[in-house]
């Protein structure tokens, strides 16, 4: 990663983490990954090689150009979904600051659609950051659309262990996958489908 791509990344970290501290509502925020996170994102991305990569929970864009930036390394191609058209749009703007966005194709969607209208075994790498209470419905999706040997990566499963232990539990009980806690930031669930 370039030194410009590097300042323009902790610029939008800077800027999301001041900007959410003056939103009272959580909805509001940008709720941006944590460097050390989108770090192992990105490693993740490189060392497994995946052509095809889902990012659900785009926000301003900032795990987006991580991703991308990877992704770009290795000839893959990344979609990302956001339901918020304003925050799409930020991303938008972001990706083209980072001289990335003909390496993403950003998505106005609900993550449920999108998953439901994939294929099965499309996605070789996933990166789930969207509302956590809508995980449990997007079990089934997920595990129809993770090619065997995939990767879906879950963020927050530490910061936010008790409303992700319903999701946890269908991870834990589903036969035919490996699972793996990073405890990097709000904390990264891994699972590999077999």
């Amino acid at each position: 990663m370039d030194a410009e791509l590097v300042a323009l990344l902790e610029a939008l970290h800077r800027e999301g983490r001041e900007f959410d501290a003056g939103q009272p509502d959580r909805l509001s925020r940008r709720r941006n990954l944590e460097p050390e996170t989108a770090a192992l994102l990105a490693l993740l991305v490189e060392a497994l090689a995946p052509q095809h990569l889902l990012e659900l929970g785009t926000s301003n864009g900032y795990s987006t150009i991580w991703l991308a930036d990877a992704a770009r390394r290795i000839g893959a191609s990344l979609v990302s979904v956001e339901i918020e058209r304003q925050r799409v749009e930020q991303a938008r703007a972001n990706l083209v600051r980072a001289g990335l966005s003909d390496q993403v194709q950003l998505r106005c969607a609900d993550a449920a659609e999108v998953l439901a209208q994939s294929q099965d075994a499309q996605w070789q790498f996933v990166f789930l950051d969207a509302e956590r209470p809508a995980y449990v419905g997007y079990w089934p999706q997920l595990m129809r659309v993770l090619a065997p040997g995939g990767l879906l990566v879950v963020d927050n499963v530490i910061s936010h262990a008790d409303e992700l232990q319903g999701f946890r539990a269908l991870v834990s009980g589903q036969d035919g996958v490996r699972e793996a806690l990073a405890p990097t930031g709000a904390g990264a669930l891994l699972v590999l489908r077999s």
